[in-house]
């Protein structure tokens, strides 16, 4: 397939000037956090090419880091931004809903014209002042709704590092870290308290941390369900029943899948409902701090893993086996409230591995957390630039 027209998002990328010089690689229909397919190949890390880069935006997070390209155009769905950008020491932004219109993002099918359920557009760059480039080009409404609202993003309210009110979540038993991830994203607060600001760690996510992903689990597998071909639909429709009756469908299990691929518009109504409560008690506490920072992802990149599937797949957290789904946990409170979030590289673990610290912000509030991680770069806070950046890295 060859598309005749630009992405809405490409389209004013190209009007403002931009030289698109081809397309880094992805996953099968961007359903991975690895970035491997049949005709392309796998995308490698450049910091150690026996680890990914990340997925779904692995191709552009690996061309940014190995000095291919200065800016990208990515997807966040499940994290398709921040776990690449995170696993290859470069910045990645997550947009507020619907901040970016997505008219001719593929997956869904070519001549969709629908807004994706939680899926949203985003920049990737080296430098966290490549974002708001970006961001400024980007944001407003597809010229169907352009008539109606324009999208004017309010300025950071902090102007200095010291001005920030921060709240930090990293330690939760629903989704543990690694040491190596703790110990850098801890150097980082570190770093923030010194400037002046004012940090508070908080006990739990607005709404629970479990119910959250909950809530987008169930929202998430909706979304897929409604792309699924009517055979393969039926026959999961099959196996939900069949699960059910087991007492099988918990989360990160085919069951589970199933169940929720297949979930009925009541259900998928009472989520969504979970969804917009959820929202109003993030913007709760936003009315008490400016950011809250979380990990973007519990460990650092993995190795390639290539075997079985997403709910098959295992990752190891300094030793314990934990579901290949838990690469998820993180990022799902942001996207399922629609917040902004940008992942910054903090730095780089004993193993040259680099680890990224996730900024989430209230509704609309895209710049604060971009220039949040502005702040942690002038104060240090990053990671270098890609040693290996001039030899011959899988880029997509």
């Amino acid at each position: 397939y060859r598309s005749t027209d630009d992405a809405v998002a490409v389209a004013r990328l190209r009007a403002a000037g931009a030289v698109i010089f081809g397309k880094t690689n992805t996953p099968r229909l961007a359903q991975d956090v690895q970035t491997f397919n049949p005709i392309y190949g796998t995308t490698n890390n450049p910091w150690n090419d026996k680890h990914t880069s990340g997925g779904s935006s692995g191709g552009a997070a690996a061309g940014l880091a190995s000095g291919f390209t200065p800016l990208e155009l990515g997807s966040d769905l499940a994290g398709s931004i921040r776990t690449p950008s995170s696993w290859c020491g470069v910045y990645g932004h997550k947009t507020s809903y619907r901040l970016i219109p997505m008219r001719g993002h593929i997956p869904g099918p070519p001549g969709t014209r629908g807004e994706p359920d939680l899926c949203v557009a985003g920049p990737m760059a080296r430098h966290p002042a490549d974002l708001a480039l970006a961001l400024d080009i980007l944001a407003g409404p597809d010229a169907i709704d352009a008539s109606v609202w324009q999208a004017r993003l309010p300025a950071p309210k902090p102007t200095t590092l010291a001005d920030y009110k921060v709240a930090v979540l990293f330690d939760h038993a629903f989704c543990p870290i690694s040491k190596a991830v703790k110990t850098l994203l801890e150097d980082a607060v570190e770093a923030v308290r010194r400037a002046g600001a004012d940090v508070t760690k908080i006990e739990d996510l607005p709404g629970g941390f479990e119910k959250s992903y909950e809530t987008y689990d169930r929202l998430l597998n909706g979304l897929v369900g409604a792309s699924i071909p009517d055979k393969i639909y039926n026959k999961a429709k099959r196996g939900a029943k069949f699960m059910g009756l087991m007492g099988k469908t918990d989360m990160g299990t085919m069951g589970g899948f199933a169940e929720r691929a297949t979930t009925s518009h009541r259900d998928w109504a009472k989520a969504d409902e979970a969804r917009h409560k959820l929202r109003q008690q993030w913007h709760s506490l936003f009315a008490d701090y400016d950011v809250l920072l979380m990990p973007s992802v519990c460990v650092p990149a993995i190795p390639h893993n290539q075997d079985g599937t997403v709910l098959s797949r295992k990752i190891d957290v300094d030793g314990t086996a934990h579901g290949y789904t838990n690469l998820f946990r993180w990022i799902a409170p942001a996207t399922v409230a629609g917040l902004p979030a940008t992942s910054a590289p903090v730095g780089l673990t004993d193993d040259g591995l680099p680890v990224g610290l996730q900024i989430v912000a209230d509704y609309g509030q895209d710049l604060t957390t971009i220039a949040f991680a502005q702040h942690l770069a002038a104060a240090g806070v990053e990671a270098p630039a890609c040693p290996y950046a001039s030899r011959d890295v899988a880029a997509g």
